[in-house]
């Protein structure tokens, strides 16, 4: 190469190399945040941004001058938890640093029990004024008034913007609000074309009295065992015309409904739970590094699971006896003696408009219009949890067929599978009047849409709920509750003391799944951590016995609060299935909800945690069960046979 062209390539060489070094001199640009609200005496939650890293940069978290740990990270944006920081009420300085770049923030610190006013306002206002569309919305618009300055109407534009329409947005939720709507469709299709009417007529030749209907209504629930939302929406629509034929009161209704529903889903080993539940186990235990396999554990963990085995058990004892106690008692004998089915200026979630949807007159009244969509929506959830489960499972991986169906379950997308069996059940619901010539298109379409309009109020409250949840989260109010109860873990209370408090953050969250998700990697290390302070080595029985006793306890705690909560999910869908006011099914099923709770805490949670086989505790506290309900519970009043 002439030295005239040589010399310029090296000099763009080297240009181009001084410019590779200067970008590299460049310094991270750092952004930080308060994720959410910053509370009191809890863990700090942080957005830290980084830009302009080409790998990544350790970077020293600060409060009020005070270097609070260092993290790695790389460009993007990033959540970071300082369990350390440990604020005190009133304003801080957040200073995040790496090299000579630096952000700060100015962060107030809200005292903790602020985090406790949004779900204690919804659920008093519910209880007190049994109104709990508006309970909800003041309990969303207080959050939104503690993370949003104050100001009332800031706050009442976040409530809608920052909450409410999330809570619609959300992929998942958004696909549950669809599902219960495409539900509806389908009662009101299959109430239209005389089919609920004909399974009423197929079922009265076995379920003759209110005894045998609430031990038909049980045994349906607990064989709808794959999801607790399918659950608490097939059997409660399908069995409310028999109850109602039988003068059974809706609020017992919705009870045998919601004690079958998330009880039998959160132990069967293969249900819409059995993925969650799983993944949680899998990310503690992977993250301490402890040889447990985490389907193992969760099956080892199912006999402590005390709250939702006592709960079927107590249903099943007082549908048999037709015995009951608290205001249980009471509205069954309303609805015996006066065949008053719900109390009066109560208001039911969900308004199927009997009238409206009365069938044609002359119309025959057949259940397979009825059954087949029904046994389309149960088919269709199974086969879509199969197929899109099965795209990350492996059968010559797997060790067993058991062990292949876990790995498909643990996969599978229940939301998709929920959406495609809703659409299934309206389209078979809609052609077979149809093909029958039972109903006329235009007949059909005023059917789905009463259907449709049924389910507003539920769908409303529903996400109200959400958006509260949502609150509970940016106020992180569940951090606030396990700051509470640091100081009192021990070996042997842990146990209780995890189900207390997980059956606290589930009742004020209104989510047995979000409580899951934030206790779980808690509590996990805690009690490895506890564990071995006591002595007890990886793999040993005591050490198997409080790490099983523990998770267990999260478990079964979760659905013991999201059972007594008016802001839950479940117990909305099974007020809104079962025709029930919410608020009056709230109150009748609490009684029957604490009796078991407290009995698995006294006969399980602690005597296990002490040495006790949970089969004893099992076996005794079912004795105890059927021998209380047949002490303090009093049958209803018989109806009048002709």
């Amino acid at each position: 190469m002439p030295a005239g062209p040589r010399r310029t390539a090296t000099l763009i060489a080297g240009l181009l190399a001084g410019l590779a070094t200067a970008a590299a001199a460049v310094e991270p640009e750092l952004g930080v945040a308060a994720a959410g609200a910053a509370l009191s005496n809890t863990r700090l939650h942080l957005e830290i941004t980084v830009e302009g890293a080409a790998e990544p940069i350790p970077v020293t978290i600060s409060a009020d001058g005070r270097a609070l740990r260092e993290v790695l990270l790389a460009a993007g944006r990033h959540e970071e938890i300082v369990p350390e920081a440990l604020l005190g009420w009133g304003r801080h300085t957040i200073e995040v640093a790496s090299g000579g770049a630096r952000a700060t923030a100015e962060i107030y610190a809200l005292p903790g029990w602020l985090s406790l006013l949004p779900p204690l306002i919804a659920i008093g206002l519910a209880i007190a004024f049994k109104d709990v569309l508006l309970a909800l919305f003041l309990g969303v618009f207080s959050g939104a008034m503690c993370l949003f300055g104050w100001n009332p109407f800031t706050a009442l534009a976040r409530t809608v913007d920052h909450f409410v329409a999330p809570a619609i947005t959300d992929s998942g939720q958004a696909s549950i609000l669809v599902f219960t709507l495409m539900l509806g469709g389908m009662v009101g299709l299959v109430t239209k074309s005389g089919g609920t009417q004909g399974i009423v007529k197929r079922l009265s030749r076995f379920a003759t009295d209110p005894r045998r209907g609430q031990t038909a209504t049980w045994l349906m629930g607990v064989l709808v065992f794959f999801d607790d939302y399918s659950n608490a929406l097939i059997v409660g629509s399908t069995m409310r015309p028999l109850s109602d034929r039988l003068k059974i009161s809706r609020e017992k209704l919705a009870y045998i409904v919601d004690s079958t529903s998330a009880p039998v889903a959160s132990v069967v080993p293969f249900s819409s739970w059995i993925g969650f539940e799983v993944g949680l186990i899998a990310a503690a235990l992977t993250a301490l590094d402890l040889p447990f396999d985490a389907y193992t554990t969760f099956l080892a963990s199912i006999p402590y699971r005390f709250y939702p085995i006592f709960a079927l058990v107590l249903g099943l004892s007082i549908a048999v006896t037709g015995r009951d106690f608290g205001p249980m008692a009471t509205a069954e004998r309303r609805a015996r003696s006066t065949g008053k089915l719900m109390a009066d200026g109560a208001v039911p979630l969900a308004d199927f408009g009997e009238e409206r949807l009365a069938p044609p007159d002359g119309t025959p009244l057949r259940a397979i219009n009825a059954l087949a969509p029904i046994l389309t929506i149960i088919v269709i959830t199974l086969l879509g949890l199969f197929l899109t489960g099965s795209a990350g499972a492996s059968r010559a991986d797997a060790s067993s067929t058991a062990d292949w169906i876990r790995q498909i379950m643990g996969n599978a997308d229940s939301y998709k599978a929920l959406l495609w069996a809703s659409l299934g059940g309206v389209l078979v619901g809609a052609a077979l009047p149809l093909a029958q010539r039972i109903l006329t298109l235009r007949q059909t379409m005023e059917g789905m849409i009463e259907g449709f309009k049924s389910m507003l109020l539920a769908l409303v409250v529903l996400t109200l709920a959400w958006s509260i949840g949502a609150v509970c989260n940016e106020l992180h109010t569940a951090d606030f509750l396990v700051r509470l109860t640091a100081g009192v873990l021990s070996v042997h209370w842990l146990p209780v003391v995890v189900f207390l408090l997980s059956a606290v953050v589930a009742f004020a969250t209104g989510s047995s799944w979000g409580t899951l998700s934030i206790l779980m990697p808690l509590v996990i290390p805690i009690a490895h951590a506890i564990a071995g302070s006591a002595g007890l080595e990886v793999g040993a029985a005591g050490y198997a016995t409080v790490l099983v006793g523990t998770i267990s306890s999260v478990l079964a705690g979760s659905v013991w609060g999201d059972h007594c909560s008016p802001i839950s999910d479940t117990t909305i869908l099974s007020s809104t299935a079962s025709g029930c006011d919410h608020i009056a099914h709230v109150r009748t099923q609490l009684p029957y909800a604490l009796a078991a709770g407290v009995l698995g805490m006294v006969l399980g949670d602690i005597p296990t945690a002490f040495g006790m086989s949970p089969w004893i505790s099992l076996f005794v506290g079912s004795i105890l069960i059927v021998a209380g309900v047949r002490w303090l519970g009093k049958p209803a009043l018989e109806p009048s046979r002709s």
